[in-house]
């Protein structure tokens, strides 16, 4: 059957209204891919500029890099000469303290950090006795830090060598809780005393701190002892500290003991047996350290009855510790002894231990619970026996003196025996350990 003309004309029509509808469909498709081709070319465009960007700024820290390397590098090198500078100077600074025809006894170095004014008091102190005798014993501070008041301090001394230990690394404890104090001050010990010993090659040293008074015969005190020190290699140091020195405990200007417990505060020790302490010398607690038995040995250490050096420094690392009880009532020596004329032959091993044994042997000994209270009523020397560190704290905590051990050592102990006198007269009382007679050879 034919078909009309008319249906012939629909089927046109919607034919080319589908093709009309394709041809918009691909001119739309083309057009939005067209869109974002353009947009791909733009981020690719800004992706260059970025990258181009990045590079310039590479480049330009790269060359700031350079610059700076080359900038340390002149720096090191100019530090370098610096320091060979100041060692230059600072060499020179001693070659002018010492006499070239006296040979010094010891170096004597004033250890600071952050007190000014102590260290102006220590200073001061000093120098009223070290002037007249300054080539035999020439003086250093030695600063831990960069205080700038204390430096200022000590520079303003033209007769004292200034010496300056900068250690920026942070401090690690071994322990939580523990003070960075007693690092650093170990370290600075340590470097202080290599430069004193190793670099400037003192034979003796002198180790005072930036909060200590001295006595008229300090000096003389120590020149007598350096003959012993270096003669007797069973005494480690000489200190011029007795912990029992209090005014109430002492009385003879010119007694002297050995003792078994390291008394630190102002002590001087040997370049030989610096040379055998440097290398294991302790990161913190250098003074306890000193005082192990492993460290010690059977070596001593002499001692004065009466001190040679005072202690005023209540605010400090230890943020005084027992100060007002055991340190500010210490005595400092007021008389002048010639100890050059004094004979020091007793205080050799084998004399003391004689000496003192006797001493000990003569003495009145007191039993029983109320030992302590015999003793007040005795016009003569006493001794009183303890059973055991418990024992003798308690016993010493009923007289007043100190009380502390370290390593199985009661502080100025000789044999385990610890002599103070009565209530500032000529008596001793002394306290003795079960063995210490048979170490008396008694």
């Amino acid at each position: 059957m034919a078909r009309s003309p008319c249906d012939l004309r629909l089927l046109l029509l919607a034919a080319a209204a589908a093709f009309i509808y394709i041809q918009v469909r691909l001119f739309v498709t083309q057009s939005h891919y067209a869109d974002r081709l353009a947009e791909a070319e733009r981020s690719e465009n800004q992706c260059t500029s970025q990258l181009k960007s990045l590079i310039d700024q590479v480049s330009m820290q790269q060359e700031k890099i350079v610059a700076l390397e080359e900038m340390k590098m002149r720096q090191d090198e100019e530090r370098a000469q610096l320091k060979i500078l100041i060692q230059d100077l600072e060499k020179r600074s001693v070659q002018k303290l010492l006499n070239k025809n006296v040979v010094p006894v010891a170096a004597v170095v004033i250890m600071a950090c952050n007190r000014p004014d102590y260290l102006e008091r220590t200073v001061e102190s000093i120098l009223k006795y070290q002037t007249s005798v300054a080539s035999k014993f020439p003086l250093f501070i030695s600063q831990d830090g960069t205080n700038g008041a204390v430096k200022k301090k000590a520079l303003d001394y033209k007769q004292i060598t200034y010496m300056q230990h900068v250690d920026l690394e942070p401090v690690r404890t071994e322990r939580p809780g523990e003070l960075t104090a007693y690092y650093k001050i170990a370290k600075h010990y340590k470097w202080a005393l290599d430069e004193l010993f190793i670099k400037h090659n003192f034979a003796r040293v002198i180790i005072l701190e930036d909060d200590m008074e001295i006595a008229p015969d300090f000096f003389d005190y120590f020149e007598a002892a350096a003959k012993l020190l270096d003669n007797d290699k069973t005494v480690m140091a000489v200190s011029s500290w007795n912990d029992n020195g209090q005014k109430q405990f002492v009385n003879d200007p010119k007694a002297l003991y050995r003792s078994d417990f390291f008394p630190g505060l102002g002590w001087m020790l040997t370049k030989s047996t610096w040379i055998e302490l440097s290398p294991k010398w302790p990161k913190a607690y250098w003074d306890d350290w000193v005082r192990l038995k492993e460290v010690h040995g059977n070596r001593q250490f002499i001692r004065p009855e009466i001190c040679r050096t005072y202690n005023f420094g209540k605010h400090g690392s230890s943020l005084g510790q027992f100060f007002e009880q055991y340190l500010e009532p210490i005595k400092l020596n007021d008389v002048h002894i010639d100890w050059n004329s004094e004979d020091l032959s007793y205080l050799g091993e084998d004399k003391f231990l004689t000496k003192f044994g006797k001493e000990v042997a003569n003495a009145t000994p007191l039993h029983g619970s109320d030992a302590v209270l015999k003793a007040h009523n005795m016009a003569a020397d006493v001794r009183i026996q303890y059973n055991d560190q418990e024992d003798f704290e308690r016993i010493a905590r009923q007289f007043g003196i100190f009380e502390e051990w370290k390593d199985g050592i009661p502080r100025t102990a000789y044999k385990g025996v610890v002599v103070f006198r009565y209530k500032s007269s000529p008596r001793r009382i002394f306290l003795v350990s079960p063995d210490s007679l048979r170490q008396l050879g008694v």
